[in-house]
């Protein structure tokens, strides 16, 4: 808004605000009469005129009152991302994380109740997305034998991202040769990448396969059982997707066609997942409003999103609502809670040597 006038961006500012708590058209009149401009309806109807020359607001029908377009949103916002404050996180939901996480948790768990968090918080769609698999540092594995020869494996990578998987290999293993596997595959592969793991051990499957040591074959084996099916995309929970239709029944614009769309894609999480990592490309906070998105499903919408970090990799936690989400709440949300993750993480003890299993 820095080329408007001090006038007009009050009372764009007024008119947003309306539009947020109303979701129909503002007269100028409403805005006299509830807002201390000193100024009369057909001076306030003077500046409405000029905004919408700017493409700022947009007027449905001749006698109705304007709208805020999508260029006016993010004329607002942008002041919002220029002035905002840093919000404090409330104790309660940083322990509710930190409860969630604990030690050797999976950080499902900790996606989960930030998803659950954002959207009861916000009344929108909430959503927690994970750090690339493919790019975790592996730590630790663990087989755990479950009955006849079926193994339970647990992967650890650093960071706290815990993978559990049950395999059957038609043969039996004792507890002590399980042990002795996991043992060398963590002294073998610790520090590299699930990825160049799951490379390595198939280059040594193939080069060896008259192994005449059974303790390196048996632990290949698991290893090439454990890590040719773990998942490589980032994880992602969502919750709240039924409110979307509470905002199509409360008069938002939003046609119950594109909701439906929308719920498409929530449903096909892995769509979800490559929009917002196209997004979101780097560390902070992104706000994407309406026609800014790539996505035609999404243009009825706005995304708020901001990065957490597990030391190293990093995720992101944010809101999908309609474009007349309350922008500031929402910044203050996400980026309130994705901080809480980055300390819940960094403190919590994962990364540590003697962290894990054993």
């Amino acid at each position: 808004m820095k080329d408007l006038t001090q006038r007009q961006r009050e009372i764009l500012e007024a008119i947003l605000t309306e539009f947020m708590v109303k979701a129909g058209p503002v007269g100028s009149r409403t805005i006299a009469r509830k807002y201390a401009f000193d100024l009369s309806p057909a001076t306030i109807r003077g500046v409405m005129a000029d905004l919408e020359d700017m493409g700022l607001l947009a007027q449905p029908h001749t006698s109705a009152g304007r709208v805020p377009t999508d260029h006016g949103y993010r004329c607002y916002v942008d002041v919002l991302l220029h002035t905002r404050r840093p919000g404090r996180t409330p104790a309660s939901l940083e322990a509710g994380l930190r409860e969630r996480a604990g030690r050797a948790a999976l950080m499902d768990d900790m996606l989960s109740y930030a998803s659950h968090v954002v959207s009861e918080a916000s009344h929108h769609v909430g959503f927690a997305l994970g750090p690339q698999n493919e790019a975790a540092s592996f730590h630790q594995i663990d087989f755990v034998p479950l009955a006849g020869s079926v193994i339970l494996v647990v992967v650890v990578a650093r960071g706290g991202q815990v993978s559990q998987k049950v395999v059957d290999l038609d043969e039996r293993f004792d507890p002590t040769e399980l042990r002795q596997a996991a043992n060398y595959l963590n002294s073998e592969f610790a520090g590299r990448t699930l990825a160049e793991v799951r490379t390595e051990v198939l280059k040594r499957l193939q080069a060896e396969r008259t192994l005449y040591d059974a303790l390196l074959s048996r632990a290949l084996r698991l290893a090439q059982s454990t890590f040719q099916d773990l998942p490589t995309e980032n994880p992602i929970f969502i919750e709240g997707a039924a409110l979307l239709l509470d905002e199509a029944i409360e008069s938002s614009g939003i046609s119950i066609r594109t909701m439906r769309a929308l719920l498409t894609m929530v449903e096909e999480k892995h769509r979800l997942v490559r929009l917002l990592t196209e997004y979101i490309d780097g560390p902070g906070l992104t706000v994407v409003i309406g026609s800014e998105h790539t996505a035609p499903d999404l243009r009825q919408f706005s995304l708020v999103a901001s990065t957490y970090s597990d030391g190293g990799r990093i995720g992101s936690v944010g809101v999908i609502g309609p474009t007349r989400m309350r922008y500031s709440r929402a910044i203050l949300l996400v980026e309130g809670i994705a901080q809480a993750m980055s300390r819940v993480l960094s403190n919590s003890g994962w990364a540590t040597e003697d962290d894990g299993m054993s």
